[in-house]
C-alpha cells in the first residue's frame, strides 16, 4: 500500500512538472512574440519612409514637363515665379523674355487698301535663351489723347524659346482708311511683352484709321506672339 501511494505521488509530481514546463514555454513564446513585433513594425516604417521619399523626388522632377495635371500645374507656377523673379537660366530652366532684354520695333506691312497691318517684333538681345508665349499688351494713342483698345483674335498661343539674337512677332490689324476723310491719326503704340508688366512706347508707323468701320466702331485686333522662323 505504501508503494502504491508513493507511485501515485510520483505521477502527480511528474504531471505538475510537465504542466509547469508547458506554461514556461508559452510564456517564453509570448515574450519572443512581443519582442519580435516592434522590430517588424520599425522595419516596415523604415521601408515606407524610403518609398515616400522616392515618390516625392519623382514628382518634383515631373514638374519640369508641361501638363494639365494639378501637381504639374503647381510646379509650373513655381517655376514661373522663379523666372519672373530672376530672369536667368541658372536653375536649368528657361526664364521668360524680359522687357529690358528685348529690342522692340514696329513696321507698317500693309499691302492693300482694305486691311492695314503693323508688325511688332521682339528681338532677344539679353545674351541668354528666354521663353515667350501669349498675347502682348497693346494700346494705341490717338492725336486727341484718346486710347484705343485692341482685341485679341482668339488664336491659340504657341510657346517658343528665343536664343540670343532670335525674334518673335505679332500683327496688329485694322481697317484701312479709304473714307476720303482725315480719319483718326495714331501717334504712338504702347506694347507690353507677354507675361511682363513693363512696357515700351513706339511711334505708330502706319497711316490713319477710319472714324468708323461702316456702321460699327473701328475693329483693331492682334494675334498671339509667335517665333519668327
Amino acid at each position: 500500500m505504501k508503494h502504491t501511494r508513493k507511485a501515485v505521488a510520483a505521477v502527480i509530481g511528474l504531471v505538475a512538472a510537465l504542466s509547469l514546463t508547458a506554461c514556461n514555454g508559452d510564456d517564453n513564446a509570448a515574450a519572443d512574440s512581443k519582442t519580435t513585433a516592434p522590430t517588424a513594425s520599425a522595419e516596415k516604417g523604415k521601408d515606407t519612409g524610403t518609398d515616400s521619399g522616392n515618390d516625392d523626388t519623382g514628382t518634383g522632377t515631373g514638374t519640369e514637363e508641361p501638363s494639365d495635371s494639378e501637381g504639374t500645374s503647381g510646379g509650373g507656377e513655381a517655376a514661373q515665379g522663379t523666372a519672373a523673379g530672376t530672369g536667368d537660366n541658372s536653375n536649368g530652366k528657361v526664364g521668360i523674355c524680359r522687357t529690358d532684354e528685348l529690342e522692340v520695333n514696329a513696321t507698317d506691312n500693309t499691302t492693300d487698301k482694305t486691311e492695314g497691318v503693323v508688325t511688332v517684333v521682339f528681338k532677344n538681345g539679353g545674351g541668354r535663351d528666354c521663353a515667350i508665349k501669349g498675347y502682348a499688351g497693346v494700346d494705341l494713342t490717338a492725336s486727341t489723347g484718346d486710347t484705343l483698345s485692341v482685341d485679341r483674335n482668339g488664336e491659340q498661343a504657341v510657346p517658343g524659346v528665343l536664343k540670343d539674337g532670335e525674334s518673335a512677332a505679332f500683327n496688329i490689324t485694322f481697317p484701312y482708311n479709304n473714307s476720303g476723310g482725315s480719319g483718326v491719326r495714331i501717334t504712338s503704340l504702347v506694347v507690353t511683352p507677354p507675361n511682363e508688366t513693363k512696357h515700351v512706347t513706339l511711334d505708330w508707323p502706319a497711316g490713319t484709321l477710319p472714324v468708323t468701320d461702316g456702321e460699327s466702331p473701328v475693329k483693331l485686333e492682334i494675334n498671339p506672339v509667335g517665333k519668327v522662323g
